[in-house]
């Protein structure tokens, strides 16, 4: 038991530890250190509530405003876009959380997007907004705490996938052409539906919360080269 308590923090604080000295580069403020020392001390409660260092990353800036996306161009961004993200506990951090999305939706609006996850915006939890082509009186929808339940046993070759946090370049990406998903919409209401892929200029809504779910693992659409 002491063992795996020991383990989780330390998994915890190596998780948070890319946030922390990116926003040490942006801040560079004198109360950094005490603030490092409270995370190591909230992570190692196994707690699924935002840390002090998330709630900081949500509440820089102008809150009415969208967030810099992190790319894979700059080295510490880097780091934190390969991190495994964590559970949200809705009830616990609602606020945060809408606050959150808001921001999110903000960023999709001004790069004409069709997808945000919070890790590219240094937020490593699992959170991510996708468009929805298979319904167009609700285009975007928030996905909190997603899973993939399973996938269809065939994959296809879907042509020119892109990320704003991978910059200029496209390439062809291996996805499912379903999948059956499970998440928590921005009212707090599970969902569970199937999704389908498909090629651009058609409902590929399936091959959206692919790429997005795969950033919550770390996981870049280039890794997914077809």
């Amino acid at each position: 038991m002491t063992f795996n308590v020991i383990s989780n923090a330390v998994r915890d604080i190596r998780l948070l530890l890319p946030q922390a000295f990116y926003l040490k580069r942006l801040y560079m403020n004198k109360y950094f250190t005490a603030l490092l020392l409270l995370i190591v001390f909230f992570s190692s409660c196994k707690t699924m509530k935002m840390t002090p260092l998330e709630r900081s990353s949500i509440l820089s800036g102008d809150t009415n405003a969208s967030f810099r996306v992190l790319s894979v161009d700059n080295e510490a961004d880097s780091l934190i876009l390969r991190q495994k993200c964590r559970d949200v506990d809705f009830q616990a951090d609602k606020e945060l959380i809408q606050l959150l999305i808001s921001r999110l939706k903000l960023m999709m609006a001004a790069e004409s997007g069709v997808r945000i996850a919070a890790p590219q915006v240094g937020v490593l939890r699992n959170v991510f907004l996708f468009m929805r082509f298979d319904k167009p009186e609700q285009p975007v929808e928030v996905a909190i705490n997603p899973r993939i339940l399973s996938t269809s046993p065939e994959t296809y070759c879907f042509e020119r996938d892109g990320c704003l946090s991978v910059p200029d370049r496209r390439e062809n990406t291996r996805r499912y052409v379903w999948i059956d998903v499970e998440y928590s919409n921005e009212a707090g209401k599970q969902v569970r539906e199937r999704l389908y892929g498909g090629m651009r200029g058609a409902d590929f809504t399936g091959v959206i919360f692919q790429h997005e779910f795969d950033h919550l693992q770390g996981i870049l659409y280039i890794d997914r080269i077809y």
